[in-house]
């Protein structure tokens, strides 16, 4: 059995292969990137973990209310530095391709966590 921690690092390592496919160049590998990133991933299985039948708008909506709690807004750039993140709207207005990233989040956690 995986641990949430390994979870993390794969769900986290396929959103980082899927952001470069995306020519998105800004993601560090798991062991470089910063402790609330890591922290959003295994936030992100742990909501999983809860919630197996949650949907991706409602993986989105997690994310957000955390990122808002941590004092993130909207901006239409990720500025780290100012806490600014242009997916700071609801799931319906995103992107298609950052929807994705929410249907791939889930998929990994589902096929790794075994009961």
């Amino acid at each position: 059995m995986m641990t949430k921690e390994e979870i993390a690092r794969v769900a986290h390592e396929v959103n980082r292969a899927y952001c470069r496919a995306l020519g998105d160049f800004t993601q560090s590998p798991w062991e470089l990137a910063p402790g609330w990133q890591r922290d959003s991933a295994l936030d992100g299985v742990q909501f999983h973990m809860d919630h197996p039948d949650a949907g991706p708008s409602a993986s989105h909506e997690a994310w957000m209310r955390e990122k808002i709690e941590d004092g993130w807004v909207y901006g239409p750039v990720k500025l780290v530095s100012v806490k600014e993140h242009p997916c700071l709207v609801s799931f319906d207005r995103l992107p298609q391709e950052q929807q994705v990233k929410h249907y791939l989040f889930k998929a990994v956690v589902r096929s790794l966590v075994t009961e």
